[in-house]
């Protein structure tokens, strides 16, 4: 019996041991995935340069004033705004591509809340921009009790979107909102981006990447 308890005993230490070792080095894996995803992201961004992507932003932080009852997307007193800090963010994107331009489809697309839109005019130019309204109907699917079919409409209208090629050795650029948790492109932080490739109508698209606008700004310096 007294042997049988000090062999249980090295195995239950030796197990221990085991453990901590394998938490270290698990450790030690989380700690570099960082700089090894990070890494990844400055290749993605670099690929920007051939074309063939769409680069999807959601606009800056907006903390001024309230989307009303009676919104009107023609009238920013009606709307939720962008926040001092969310001009600074616009501003700081714009000059990180200013540093390291890519080819781009003019004009810029945003959907025409002014917060979306502000955002898209500090970064690219106001004369670089369009707006379209379909994209509005994006803030539609955070709508508690949506109907299923008018859902499904948007949403195939954003696969739409969303699947066809920019021209020839540009990318699409496109500024709207976030989405709510496992709906189309998900959350966004503000000012993050998503970095798509259209497969061509019909065949869907890929969504290759998510990018800060922190990494985005650490990308421009290198």
């Amino acid at each position: 019996m007294v042997v049988y308890l000090k062999i249980s005993l090295k195995i239950k230490i030796a197990f221990v041991i085991y453990s901590l070792l394998l938490l270290f080095a698990v450790t030690g894996v989380d700690a570099r995935n960082p700089d090894l995803d990070l890494g990844n992201k400055h290749a993605l961004l670099d690929n920007l340069k051939t074309g063939g992507f769409i680069i999807y932003f959601r606009h800056g932080e907006a903390t001024i004033g309230q989307d009303q009852p009676n919104l009107n997307l023609n009238d920013c007193q009606t709307q939720r705004n962008l926040s001092h800090l969310g001009k600074e963010q616009a501003q700081a994107i714009g000059d990180a591509f200013r540093k390291k331009p890519f080819p781009i489809q003019w004009p810029v697309v945003s959907d025409p809340y002014c917060r979306a839109k502000d955002t898209a005019e500090i970064i690219f130019g106001k004369k670089n921009v369009t707006i379209e309204p379909q994209l509005a109907a994006i803030e539609k699917l955070k709508v508690e009790g949506l109907p299923n079919v008018e859902k499904q409409q948007i949403l195939s209208d954003l696969t739409k979107r969303f699947e066809t090629p920019p021209a020839r050795g540009s990318n699409t650029v496109i500024v709207a909102h976030t989405f709510p948790p496992d709906v189309a492109l998900g959350e966004i932080p503000n000012l993050g981006a998503v970095i798509i490739k259209p497969k061509g109508f019909g065949n869907g698209y890929e969504v290759l990447g998510r990018i800060t606008p922190e990494e985005l700004i650490r990308w421009s310096e290198t």
